[in-house]
């Protein structure tokens, strides 16, 4: 369970880091399964359901970028996004009848991961409420160095920022935002972060010799559902759950209105869409 204090911060700053939530055991046994998943894979060859792998390397390279939805296909993940225990703390953040929304594992290789550019997580999957929290779990020791989360805090309660250009999606950020009080959130391996869906955040590419793997994983209000966004919809809710309480046959509305994202045409990820909004600025 989280803290009083625990929960005050997460409500005033947006997110809480709540470290040593993992054991080592239970680290290394994460680890292990990533090895067992990604294994064999290169750029030239690789199952391109599952995983991506960092572009800027050697068609034999097997440098991994992220692997989708691990707490789907993986019985050692899946068990992690069932436990009691961190469905506890998700009651306590977004009420008692809860929705597994999505997971994903970013990989932060060594010296060339890639970078994930300010955004807030919320802008991808609108819904009627923000009653939506992700669970950043760090597999590595988490450091400026190699690339550690970092956050705008307090800017979780006011409107979208704009993550539009020339009337379509970019995935980041894309008026001029003040980064001067940017929190990084290091912390040793086994540390969570709990960090609602309005927090603007991102991470710099990981200069240094040490990987920095994450399990990211997100859950929601039984009530908070999926509006329509175009052709990523079809997406949006492929790997859902009720995975405590029963569900809720009504939407709950809190806002007046919200920002939908439109996609120029469906990406595999935010490296991508954040890939190809670059590349488009640069031409």
């Amino acid at each position: 369970m989280l803290t009083p204090q625990q929960l005050e911060h997460y409500r005033r700053e947006g997110y809480v880091v709540y470290p040593a939530f993992l054991s080592p055991d239970e680290v290394s046994a994460l680890r292990v399964g990533m090895g067992a998943i990604t294994a064999g894979s290169t750029l030239a060859s690789h199952d391109k359901t599952r995983l991506e792998m960092e572009p800027n390397q050697a068609p034999d390279g097997n440098l991994v970028r992220r692997l989708y939805e691990p707490c789907t296909y993986y019985e050692r993940f899946r068990a992690l996004s069932d436990s009691g225990r961190l469905l506890d703390c998700v009651e306590q953040l977004v009420g008692p009848d809860i929705i597994f929304h999505y997971s994903k594992i970013n990989m932060k290789p060594a010296g060339i991961g890639s970078p994930v550019e300010w955004h807030q997580d919320l802008s991808y999957y609108p819904l009627t409420n923000r009653d939506s929290v992700s669970i950043l779990f760090y597999l590595d020791d988490a450091t400026i160095a190699n690339g550690c989360l970092q956050v705008l805090p307090r800017r979780h309660e006011g409107p979208l920022l704009c993550h539009s250009s020339e009337g379509f999606f970019r995935g980041k950020i894309t008026e001029t935002v003040d980064t001067k009080h940017a929190v990084p959130l290091e912390g040793r391996a086994g540390t969570v972060i709990f960090m609602h869906c309005m927090t603007p955040h991102a991470s710099v590419t990981n200069t240094s010799p040490q990987p920095r793997r994450t399990l990211i994983l997100s859950y929601r209000a039984a009530d908070a559902y999926l509006l329509y966004y175009g052709v990523m919809s079809s997406t949006g809710d492929n790997h859902t759950r009720l995975v405590r309480g029963k569900p809720l046959a009504n939407a709950r509305f809190t806002m007046r209105e919200f920002p939908v994202p439109r996609y120029e045409s469906k990406s595999a990820s935010l490296y991508d869409l954040q890939e190809r909004s670059r590349a488009a600025e640069q031409k």
